[in-house]
């Protein structure tokens, strides 16, 4: 069984049974980095690149480490450090790259669609590792994975999304996944973080976190990214931190088993009270470990692979 593209590029136009087929092969290449040596041949041969253009640890570190377990020739480059702080465009890097004869790309931009744009101009598979506030798919899959391992199932799990919504790509692409797989979902935030027509995508929206954190079994806080504000959504961090962060006190209304998910890299004393994000209803640091497994599942997809049962 096969992806039903040669790209990854967005959740929302990828079919369920992708996500299934994803999910069930990442699994298996989990058990790869549990063995006492974490490496496969399997991409023998094959060349990939990561092209950052925002910073990055825990995605670009795992596209790496996913392509060497898997034997692949793995290529790092960061804007900050190419031609592109001479001033070349992403057209012209690209085709550039593609003259190497690479079989993935992987692109972090920060414009919303320069991973679709890459997929109609190169011949080699693109991988989307988040193009601005569009979209992060691969975060929504390992968030998927987390969830599954945890609850034993997506569907009919009530999904809080707290925070900065209208920036946040992880949020978008974890609608439409969660959404696919039966969850339901709930966005609160401050106004000023929630974009005017957000129920249109299936979502239940709440101002006030004290109302809906008995109800989640997930609570998934996404990061302030002052970066993406152009101007003063909230009055201050210490306000925010007051009305929406996550601590232990509105935790004591929380079911007993909830998780706590974040993408990273967390503000802590933010979004998030140091004691909650390394407490005991935290599965931030199982995020990491199985986003590694789900980018490593996508490039053996990508590339040809078959049943992962042969790993």
């Amino acid at each position: 069984m096969y992806l039903h593209s040669k790209h990854f590029l967005d959740i929302e136009t990828l079919p369920p049974e992708d996500i299934v087929l994803v999910l069930s092969t990442a699994r298996s290449m989990k058990e790869i980095s549990a063995r006492k040596i974490k490496k496969v041949p399997t991409l023998r041969g094959k060349t990939i690149i990561n092209l950052f253009y925002e910073p990055s640890t825990r995605t670009r570190t795992s596209f790496e480490m996913a392509g060497k377990r898997l034997s692949a020739d793995v290529v790092n480059i960061s804007a900050s450090t190419s031609s592109v702080a001479k001033g070349e465009c992403l057209k012209d890097t690209a085709m550039n790259l593609q003259a190497m004869n690479p079989d993935i790309l992987v692109i972090r931009h920060s414009s919303p669609g320069a991973a679709h744009y890459l997929a109609r101009i190169l011949d080699c598979s693109v991988i989307n590792a988040g193009d601005g506030a569009h979209e992060h798919p691969t975060q929504a899959m390992l968030d998927l994975m987390t969830i599954e391992e945890h609850k034993g199932a997506i569907a009919g799990r009530n999904v809080v999304i707290v925070g900065d919504i209208t920036h946040s790509r992880v949020a978008r692409s974890n609608i439409w996944a969660l959404g696919k797989m039966g969850a339901e979902v709930t966005v609160v935030g401050p106004k000023t973080l929630m974009p005017p027509r957000i129920k249109e995508l299936g979502v239940e929206v709440s101002y006030r976190l004290e109302d809906v954190i008995p109800k989640a079994d997930v609570l998934m806080i996404l990061r302030i990214q002052l970066e993406r504000h152009r101007q003063g959504f909230f009055p201050s961090l210490r306000e925010y931190a007051k009305l929406f962060g996550v601590n232990r006190r509105r935790l004591e209304g929380a079911k007993p088993d909830v998780l706590i998910m974040h993408p990273g890299p967390i503000n802590r004393g933010v979004e998030l009270e140091p004691e909650v994000a390394d407490g005991p209803y935290s599965v931030i640091l199982d995020q990491v470990t199985n986003g590694l497994a789900v980018r490593m599942a996508l490039m053996y997809l990508l590339l040809g692979g078959g049943s992962a049962d042969r790993l």
